[in-house]
């Protein structure tokens, strides 16, 4: 197998589970001194997600069922880059569509996001959206067809992430981004 610049050589590589969404592979690798250990690695597709911000200074907070956690919390829209070729801000205009109903005039990227580099490929990109308008609401299923939308001051919503109200990543990661990037055009 190839080694990369990095020093730590694939010896061997199995692929015990292929899903959906996201595959499991276990490599044999060489380590620092000489030895190898197992590693497993959770290769996602990837995602969006985007901070939809109006021009009262409110953000558009999702509330959604999370099988994982067993529990209904709080995000911003987001989604998977599940169509090939797709450019991450499609990706996001389409998933701020299909979750909150709006379009946007425009989309900045805000911050880059691997979500949990330790053990998975996942990486997303985030974006601050605004300019926006409503658009017809898309008909949903499973999980999305319960979705909760509500307009939040975006200061109060960087407070829900400060009290722990706000625990998706990719939601911590883009309120407080959105609020440095707003606040900073401010301050200048």
């Amino acid at each position: 197998m190839v080694e990369g610049t990095t020093g730590y050589e694939v010896l061997e590589s199995t692929r015990p589970f292929s899903g959906l969404v996201a595959s499991v592979r276990v490599d044999t690798v060489t380590m620092p001194g000489g030895h190898s250990a197992l590693r497993e690695v959770v290769e996602h597709m990837g995602g969006v997600g985007v901070v939809a911000v109006d021009e009262e200074d409110r953000v558009c907070l999702i509330r959604q069922y999370r099988h994982p956690l067993g529990e209904r919390i709080w995000e911003v829209p987001a989604g998977l880059r599940d169509v090939e070729g797709e450019a991450p801000e499609s990706t996001a205009a389409r998933e701020l569509a299909e979750e909150a109903a709006l379009a946007a005039d425009s989309l900045a990227p805000l911050v880059t996001l691997a979500t949990s580099p330790g053990f998975s490929t996942e990486v997303v990109h985030v974006f601050l959206a605004t300019g926006l308008s409503p658009q017809p609401p898309e008909e949903r299923e499973d999980e999305e067809a319960e979705i909760e939308v509500s307009w939040v001051p975006l200061e109060d919503a960087v407070k829900r992430v400060l009290s722990g109200e706000i625990i998706n990543a990719i939601a911590v990661a883009g309120l407080l981004a959105a609020s440095r990037m707003i606040h900073g055009r401010r301050e200048r």
